[in-house]
This record gives structure tokens, sequence and C-alpha cells, in this order.
């Protein structure tokens, strides 16, 4: 009796992480527009969940900023507009050059560069594929810009606003946000990290998010 309920336990965990990858990248792709009502018995039976399970993903979709709640309750695709993205892209700046500044002081840094480089060849593997993995190859490389540093406070910060990074991708659809992809640009980035010159890198990141922040709503 205790080992089956274990094993209910381990798949119920299971159905909600798998609810919650499919949603948030029905979201991140546009599948899910922004403004959209989340209807439970819609989603329950196209997942092909319980509802119980639906609304503890939906909980912790609405936790990372992807989902809102309206009136009543009513819980729908979260919509922002320019000023949050720009705000939301500031932030952004601020963590991830501090993020390059604890790259160039470590003795690593050659090593974490490296790490970086690799992170642009998967977004390069990704350039023909869909839009919903180029997101995610440009997301990684963020996110390990952030990791390398070994601040874990600076990484739950940025994982913190990664629902709302991903919707304010979708502000403008897949084109504009595309352009924010291009290698260069990112390459630019571990240039500068590479250099050894803290203030250039600081610039750098910053010059490359409000760049991306006026593609999205310019």
């Amino acid at each position: 009796m205790t080992a089956t309920a274990a094993l209910l336990g381990l798949e119920k965990t299971s159905l909600r992480e798998q609810a919650l990858v499919a949603l948030r990248r029905a979201i991140t792709s546009g599948d899910l527009e922004p403004g959209r009502h989340l209807v439970e018995t819609e989603l329950s039976e196209m997942l092909q969940i319980s509802r119980g399970t639906l609304r503890e993903a939906l909980r912790q979709l609405q936790q990372e900023g992807l989902v809102s709640a309206g009136p009543r309750g009513r819980l729908s695709v979260r919509h922002l507009d320019a000023k949050e993205i720009r705000d939301i892209f500031a932030v952004r700046g601020a963590l991830e050059s501090l993020a390059a500044r604890t790259l160039i002081e470590q003795p690593r840094r050659a090593r974490s560069v490296g790490e970086l480089r690799a992170a642009i060849e998967v977004m390069e593997d990704s350039a023909g594929a869909s839009f919903a993995d180029r997101i995610e190859a440009d997301l990684e490389f963020h996110r390990l810009l952030c990791r390398l540093g070994g601040n874990e406070t600076l990484l739950h910060s940025w994982e913190s606003l990664e629902g709302s990074i991903r919707m304010s991708i979708m502000f403008s659809g897949a084109e504009r946000a595309t352009r924010n992809m291009g290698i260069g640009r990112h390459r630019e980035i571990v240039d500068a990290i590479e250099s050894g010159d803290a203030a250039v890198a600081r610039q750098t990141i910053l010059g490359h998010m409000d760049e991306a922040a006026e593609t999205l709503v310019g």
C-alpha cells in the first residue's frame, strides 16, 4: 500500500511537471496568446490531466508571471505593456552586468567564456528550428551567464523574472523577437567578458538590453 502511494505521488508530480512544460511552451510560442482566458475544462481535456493537477500547474505559472488573475479570479495569459517591458529589461541589464563583472573577477574566466561560446553554438544550431526552441536557446545563454558566477541570489533573481521575460518576448510577435536573438549581439557580450574589462562588459550588456527592449516595443 505504501509503495503504491509513493508511485502514485511520483506519477502526479510528473504529470504536473509535464503540464507545466506544455503550458509554458504554448504561452511562450504564442499558441496561447496574451490575454487569452484559460478555461480549466478545455485545458484539462487537451492535456488529459485532472483539473486538480491543472490548477497546480496554473498556480505555478501565475507565480512565474505567465498567467494573471482577473475579476472573480479568472485566469488569463498575462499581457504586458511597453513600460513593463522596459522595466524588465532594465532589471535584466543590472543583473546580467553584475554577473559579467563576477565572471571577470574569477580565475576561471576562460573556462566560463568557453561555456558561453558553447551556448552560442547551440543558438546557432537552433536558428532553423521552431520559434519555441530558439527562445529556449536564447534564454539558456542568459541563464548560464547568471549561473556561472556562482551567486545564487543573483541567479534566483533572474529566474524569478523568467516568466516576465517570456511574456515580453511575445509582446510584438516572432519577427521582432527573433531580431533580438542575433548571434553577433551575443558574441559581443562574451567578447567583452573575455577582454577582462568590467566597464566594457557592463556597457555592452546594458546596451544589449536597451536595444532588445526598444526592438520589442518600438
